[in-house]
């Protein structure tokens, strides 16, 4: 509806400054035209054909701008607002002295030209510097915001995650997210979902399964959480490997790189790079068993000494049991001898308790 009043609008205003222009043709003539009238409306239709064109104009660009108003944030509202009612004011108080000056009255327009394009330039100044040092502004007015303890430095923002394909594939990423551990926006390049889309369409039925599962589980985290997850567009040419180019992209964002990959997290960490390894945190919370503690397990197999027998604890760890060879197939309460960290994860060295209590 109010599209179609601006329209309206240009064409009822066009088509009546074209129906009394012709009075400001010279009278020799208007004397030579026979039907005045006829005049009258030929001139009209053709101003409403030209003011229902720019009416389009006019009303394609409001759009355009509500659409962009609506997706700002509302600091960013208030800054501009600001820093533009500033910019006229100090465009009043400066230009106001010309007014005073004594100007012929054949240049007298000189004054409305100068305070119209002063305005102009003074209030797009001062949305600008709005923009520049919103923050500050808005501490200016209101210390007490979140945004003015930001720039005290009262509150660290959370920094920005940049997602590998091997963190999606894993899948542990979306129990992050759910546990609500991991904070901040969450970027997902558009070189890592050709990658990935790569991976579902390989050959090798492993891999494809891998592909589509990272697949799902990118568009199951991104429904969930769509303020949070966000593809970018960004893509580096003369980068071939997928690898510099998550680097290379964190950086320039001064973002986190997420990832579970030994190499990747090891390669960033020498470029300065900020690295979230999923497998350090998942070694991290691990519980520790100290020489002494007691454990209930099941003996799955031998390992590789005759006398060894090979279990597992339920995040996974490997537990190493002498002289429990004959026990495979079978639960076994063992006693913790030693535990050793390597950077495949972590091996514990047992034996049963019968034998540590003999």
């Amino acid at each position: 509806m109010l599209d179609a009043i601006i329209i309206l609008s240009f064409i009822l205003a066009a088509s009546g400054i074209g129906f009394y222009s012709i009075e400001l043709l010279p009278n020799g003539t208007l004397d030579q035209v026979t039907n005045l009238e006829a005049l009258r409306l030929v001139v009209a239709v053709f101003a409403a054909i030209i003011g229902g064109a720019i009416g389009l104009s006019f009303q394609t660009t409001y759009r355009r701008l509500e659409s962009q108003v609506k997706e700002m944030p509302l600091e960013v509202i208030l800054t501009r607002a600001i820093g533009l009612v500033i910019g006229l004011l100090l465009a009043n108080l400066m230009l106001a002295p010309l007014f005073l000056l004594p100007i012929p009255a054949d240049f007298g327009f000189i004054k409305p030209l100068v305070a119209v394009v002063g305005s102009i330039i003074l209030s797009v100044t001062g949305m600008n510097l709005a923009d520049t040092h919103g923050r500050g502004l808005l501490r200016f007015i209101n210390p007490n915001t979140v945004e003015s303890m930001v720039v005290e430095g009262t509150l660290k923002p959370a920094n920005t995650k940049v997602l590998d394909t091997s963190c999606i594939i894993d899948g542990r990423i979306e129990a992050l997210l759910e546990t609500g551990f991991l904070e901040g926006q969450i970027l997902v390049p558009q070189f890592v979902l050709q990658e990935l889309q790569q991976v579902a369409d390989a050959s090798k039925d492993q891999k494809r399964v891998r592909g589509r599962r990272g697949l799902e589980i990118l568009n199951r985290i991104k429904e969930e959480y769509p303020d949070r997850i966000l593809i970018n567009a960004v893509d580096y040419d003369d980068i071939p490997t997928v690898d510099a180019k998550l680097v290379r992209f964190a950086q320039e964002i001064s973002g986190t790189l997420l990832t579970n990959d030994y190499n990747l997290s090891k390669v960033a960490s020498v470029q300065k790079v900020p690295v979230l390894n999923v497998n350090d945190l998942v070694n991290a919370v691990r519980p520790s068993y100290l020489p002494g503690d007691n454990l209930d397990l099941k003996i799955l197999k031998e390992g590789k000494e005759p006398s060894q027998g090979i279990g597992y604890l339920d995040d996974g760890t490997m537990v190493v049991v002498e002289e429990g060879s004959s026990y495979v197939g079978g639960e076994l309460r063992v006693v913790v001898t030693s535990a050793l960290q390597t950077t495949a994860g972590r091996m514990i060295f047992a034996k049963p308790q019968a034998s540590a209590l003999a």
